[in-house]
């Protein structure tokens, strides 16, 4: 072993990991305008739209509970408009495509199966509503595409189980909901509830909650 070798290993021994976070994405338009109205449209978040200089123009939005946004603008990019294919994740694909549809947006209709091939994908959602398992897709006025996929329980290793939170409001409440229907067969397993004015209450609904949720994100084992 060289000593550069030796001293890359000696670092790497002692260094310890950095976190590196999906900041931006940017994606290739032709006209900035007519895109900043779409995302506009869209309800996502403006966050700025700057000319710093003479031709560069940055135009920064953010997806409602996204820790990423996405860039366009003037002078960011050479890839051609329409190129770029993006994807997001909601909890509940009913509840997306519905709201894509009231502002206007052109949404393909809701599917289930594989994403690709084209061919393989099966009408409306997941009959079992598994997570990963349904999807839409709408592209901007350039063709980019953004497929949405509805995401409940995480597999496996997919996120630190040190790290967990919910993004908005909405996606906590859909999170109880789940957790409150998974509750609902736990009782039925127990003979326990959680209403306060049961005598044979659970007093540990709240502990319950917590658990399934963190679990269900972490890709964990939900609690029975």
């Amino acid at each position: 072993m060289s000593a550069t070798e030796e001293g890359i290993t000696s670092r790497d021994a002692s260094v310890g990991r950095v976190d590196m976070k999906l900041e931006v994405q940017v994606i290739p338009v032709s006209d900035v305008d007519r895109s900043k109205e779409f995302y506009e449209r869209l309800g996502w978040r403006l966050d700025d739209d700057v000319a710093p200089m003479e031709g560069l123009r940055i135009v920064q939005f953010t997806p409602p509970g996204s820790p990423t946004s996405v860039t366009f603008g003037q002078g960011l990019t050479t890839a051609a408009p329409g190129s770029a294919e993006g994807g997001l994740v909601v909890s509940d694909i009913e509840a997306a495509h519905h709201e894509l549809v009231s502002r206007g947006i052109d949404v393909s209709d809701i599917w289930h199966g594989p994403p690709f091939p084209v061919e393989a994908r099966q009408p409306g959602p997941d009959p079992e509503r598994n997570s990963y398992g349904s999807f839409v897709y709408f592209t901007d006025p350039d063709s980019n595409t953004w497929l949405v996929q509805e995401v409940t329980t995480r597999l496996p290793g997919r996120m630190n189980t040190t790290e967990t939170g919910y993004a908005s409001t909405a996606d906590l409440e859909s999170a109880l909901r789940r957790a409150e229907a998974a509750h609902r067969e736990h009782e039925k397993r127990t003979g326990r509830s959680h209403l306060f004015h049961r005598s044979d209450q659970d007093e540990n609904w709240l502990d319950w909650y917590a658990a399934y949720m963190v679990a269900e994100q972490t890709g964990t084992d939900l609690p029975s």
